[in-house]
């Protein structure tokens, strides 16, 4: 087949899903706390990902020969970036969240955090089009905390705004059907 530029561009519904086009939705548990934080992380939530999952691999040995057969999906953890502001809304609220799991000193959970379903919520990250409307949403099912990284500071650093990277832990996630209006 010889190349095409027409063909190409009448592949490329609506010019192509733009990254930048997104929005995290998330509770967090009444034990962190949060006041304000599950609207604020609406809008400062920098970077997340559409998910991915992956179908390990069972491999068998049958006559000198390697058969492979599909196995078990496995969840990679979910990252999100999220911008600091001085009220620090966002990252104490984390912070309280994984101190309900468990304590920094005393290395116990919060009553209230209780079972995996007291420290676990549900969040949404969904795609948007051009014109607004909802291409793809995906739902993280029993999402927690698992890592908040460092926030460097550094007298060098002008013209610049605090970020940090929280990794989550969940279930597994779910897909809305394709929306593409």
């Amino acid at each position: 087949m010889a190349f095409n530029v027409n063909e190409f561009r009448s592949q490329m519904t609506g010019d192509g899903a733009r990254p930048n086009l997104f929005e995290v939705s998330m509770p967090f548990p009444g034990f962190s706390q949060p006041g304000d934080a599950q609207r604020k992380l609406t809008f400062m939530c920098k970077t997340a990902q559409l998910p991915g999952s992956t179908i390990g691999v069972v491999p068998v040995q049958y006559f000198g020969r390697e058969l492979k057969f599909a196995g078990n999906r496995s969840f990679t953890d979910w990252t999100i970036t999220v911008i600091n502001d001085e009220d620090f809304v966002i990252r104490n609220a984390f912070e309280r969240w994984m101190n309900g799991i468990n304590s920094h000193n005393l290395n116990i959970r919060n009553p209230l955090a209780g079972t995996p379903g007291g420290y676990t919520v549900d969040a949404d990250v969904t795609q948007f089009g051009k014109q607004g409307n909802t291409l793809k949403k995906y739902r993280f099912l029993g999402i927690f905390p698992q890592d908040i990284a460092p926030i460097d500071v550094d007298w060098g650093s002008n013209d610049t705004i605090e970020e940090f990277t929280i990794t989550l832990s969940y279930q597994w996630w779910e897909a809305t059907a394709d929306q593409v209006a």
